[in-house]
């Protein structure tokens, strides 16, 4: 309280006294409004400041729980890549395996249709030859009927003479032992 009464009476002996007349400072007044402005910092402190201070304190915490999220999400996104290209790896191996495969079906079918038109064509070379074989021996049998028939039609013409049926068959049978088998 000293202090107020202090500062309250007006001093005349000193240079700040004369300093603060020339202003115009009044030190009551002057008291008055430093108490007045401790009170009115004391309070914005409490309602305004602290607040402030607490939501900046939050947000911090915030920034900080987000950048440690996004090394979270970053290593999870790492992991995923990494599973991501394991499984790619993995399909393209077994897609490199079905491809094989196929190509050593495709192969086993090949072979087995190769085999298959090789035995075809063995059995349409088999029936042809029986076939020639066949029309072979029916020509020979026509060519042997003809000549033998040409044997004794040239025989009558040449001997004047008609030939009896068993003439011709003995001309036929001779003419038949003389041409090759």
């Amino acid at each position: 309280m000293n202090l107020f009464l202090f500062l309250a009476e007006p001093q005349t002996s000193g240079p700040i006294e004369n300093i603060a007349r020339t202003f115009g400072v009044d030190w009551s007044h002057l008291t008055a409004q430093v108490v007045s402005f401790c009170i009115v910092c004391a309070l914005l402190y409490r309602t305004a400041y602290k607040p402030i201070l607490r939501m900046l304190e939050e947000r911090r915490q915030q920034i900080a729980q987000g950048l440690a999220n996004s090394e979270k999400i970053r290593a999870e996104l790492a992991q995923a890549e990494a599973q991501r290209q394991e499984v790619l790896l993995k399909a393209s191996t077994e897609a490199t395996d079905i491809i094989q495969e196929a190509h050593a079906a495709a192969a086993k079918v090949q072979e087995r249709e190769t085999q298959m038109a090789i035995a075809a064509a063995e059995q349409i070379i088999v029936k042809s030859r029986e076939t020639a074989a066949q029309d072979y021996s029916r020509m020979l049998t026509t060519l042997k009927r003809e000549v033998g028939r040409l044997v004794v039609q040239t025989t009558a013409t040449v001997t004047g003479k008609v030939l009896t049926t068993e003439d011709q068959r003995r001309l036929a049978e001779e003419t038949a032992k003389h041409l090759p088998a």
